[in-house]
């Protein structure tokens, strides 16, 4: 689950925070970056359980309208999304709960929040619509938990206010950790019951031991990486950047001079999102027009082995 776009915002944030903090303990820094990514995959899970919660609660519920049901002689009220088959798969799932279990996670202490939630989702038209279907399968029970993510779990302020509270680990890790497990809800199959494969923390080792030696690249070379910088900012003091802009931009460096199968304009992309992400307005422009000059100067002295494309009217 751990991706390199989820490794390069907390190297910048860890990055940004080490040269804050002062005490240059490289070895220290690099166990709270690998600590931080670790907090992001307990997020997912925890986010996996949210929906096992709310299911929870729709039994509940479903109990209550029906004793109410039985002594006031009512219409019985359709039990369909309390016996959900795609959420009791997901209760069940061995992965999810040995995670669980071994985090001490869950969301007991929020009941409140849960049936404030429930309550919401229950008046969503699609979720009538998918109580009055006539079709009753598996693919339409996962399809309304697809919709209820995306439409309650997502964006939902109460609930970014709530997991900040949990974790100063969570707070810029939620976005991206809803789109693994918008991804999670689509890749379950009923054939494959209890033993359904969630995403893994690391999808390989080269994912973990590429956050480790960017980090450290990023430290180690610093003042390699910013003397490239103060070169290619030619006709801006060096000394007035943004602090943020230089630490995006030493990584960035590092990445394209550490990893050469990583290609130049993937490097320059990524970095500058998260420059417009989080530095200033004019951050972005900025950071492309360095990084790309002095990509363009590493190759022509033959540091940088890659290819990079011409400018535009050039031939």
């Amino acid at each position: 689950m751990i991706n390199r776009e989820l490794i390069r915002v907390k190297i910048v944030q860890l990055t940004y925070a080490y040269y804050q903090n002062g005490n240059n303990n490289i070895d220290a820094a690099e166990k709270e970056l690998i600590f931080s990514l670790s907090k992001a995959y307990d997020l997912y899970n925890y986010m996996l359980s949210l929906m096992v919660a709310i299911t929870k609660e729709a039994r509940e519920q479903q109990q209550v309208m029906e004793r109410k049901a039985r002594r006031e002689a009512l219409a019985w009220p359709s039990a369909r999304f309390a016996d959900n088959r795609f959420a009791l798969q997901l209760e069940n799932n061995r992965m999810l709960c040995e995670f669980l279990e071994s985090k001490k996670m869950s969301w007991d202490l929020h009941a409140d929040f849960i049936k404030r939630l429930y309550h919401r989702i229950r008046e969503a038209q699609f979720f009538k619509d998918y109580l009055e279907n006539p079709v009753d399968s598996y693919e339409n029970d996962r399809e309304v938990w697809r919709k209820i993510y995306k439409a309650f779990i997502r964006d939902n302020d109460e609930l970014d206010e709530l997991l900040e509270d949990e974790s100063l680990y969570w707070n810029d890790d939620k976005d991206i950790v809803d789109t693994f497990a918008i991804k999670t809800i689509k890749r379950f199959e009923e054939k494959n019951g209890v033993k359904q494969p969630l995403l893994p923390e690391y999808y390989s080792y080269e994912d973990r031991d590429f956050a480790r030696k960017l980090f450290r690249a990023s430290i180690l070379k610093a003042d390699e990486f910013q003397r490239y910088m103060n070169e290619a900012s030619w006709n801006w003091d060096f000394s007035r950047l943004a602090f943020m802009d230089v630490v995006i931009m030493q990584i960035a460096i590092a990445e394209m001079v550490t990893f050469p199968n990583i290609p130049i304009n993937v490097t320059i992309n990524e970095f500058v999102e998260l420059a417009k992400l989080y530095s200033t307005p004019q951050s972005g422009r900025y950071v492309n027009g360095v990084l790309d000059g002095i990509a363009r100067t590493l190759v022509e002295r033959g540091i940088l082995l890659k290819n990079i494309p011409d400018k535009e009217g050039e031939n």
